[in-house]
């Protein structure tokens, strides 16, 4: 088991699109600086600063894109008083539980407190393929840009225009420098965390990759990262004849 950080975040917002699909919230309902929602939030649209300080904002609404992880926090609370269930409990039971992520588990800020294993991760690959738990037409709306183009700072890659995102699911869209391949389509999405984990989902390719360690997150993680997203997606093609990536070298450094 290793400590996921900001990888918890999507797990979150799949809670959070659970709870909106039974009802319990909705993406137009305020939370956060004035005129924010929970979609705002979860886009990380709302303006609010990084961390916790009092509910203060650097921007406009939906003027930038700052990754905000007091903003997961503030839904994580909104969640919680619309179900009068906490947050670990309610992300166990909608989602945990159903995949049968037995590994996995909240304990602290749903902006980065989650644990998992590599197994777990693929059971939420397998889900992303194949929605069982969302309807198909939410889960495509989460997927989908929000507030396409919006700026901002993507953490340790710097500013990119536009800094694609989705509802809880970063989007790789035309950013550069990226995590992410350079055999990764625009629309693989996915999160990576502080302590070097990360996950993401080629939809064009069909593959899922993930990887999780106790190293945190630097200069390494920038430069393993692409070249084994590469090398995932070279033997994909191999194994099922992509052609996309017919003529593509790819290298990996042993």
């Amino acid at each position: 088991m290793f400590p996921l950080a900001s990888v918890t975040k999507p797990l979150v917002a799949l809670a959070v699109l659970v709870a909106i699909e039974e009802g319990s919230l909705a993406l137009e309902q305020p939370v956060g600086p004035p005129d924010s929602t929970v979609a705002h939030l979860l886009s990380h649209s709302s303006g609010l600063a990084p961390e916790n300080t009092e509910n203060a904002t650097l921007s406009r609404l939906a003027t930038r894109r700052i990754y905000s992880n007091h903003g997961f926090e503030l839904l994580g609370r909104a969640l919680e008083q619309a179900t009068d269930i906490d947050m670990a409990t309610y992300l166990r039971e909608a989602i945990l539980d159903p995949l049968g992520m037995a590994d996995t588990g909240l304990d602290g800020s749903p902006a980065h407190g989650a644990t998992s294993t590599v197994a777990d991760l693929l059971r939420l690959g397998a889900e992303l393929a194949n929605p069982t738990l969302l309807s198909p037409d939410t889960l495509t709306a989460a997927l989908n840009p929000v507030f396409p183009q919006l700026t901002g700072v993507l953490p340790g890659f710097g500013r990119q225009t536009p800094n694609t995102w989705g509802l809880g699911f970063e989007i790789k869209g035309a950013k550069q420098p990226h995590w992410t391949g350079s055999l990764n389509s625009p629309e693989t999405f996915g999160h990576f965390g502080r302590t070097g984990t990360f996950f993401w989902f080629d939809p064009v390719a069909g593959v899922f990759c993930t990887a999780l360690t106790d190293r945190a997150f630097g200069p390494w993680a920038a430069d393993a990262w692409p070249a084994l997203s590469d090398a995932v997606l070279k033997e994909a093609a191999d194994l099922l004849g992509d052609p996309r990536t017919e003529v593509a070298q790819t290298t990996l450094d042993p």
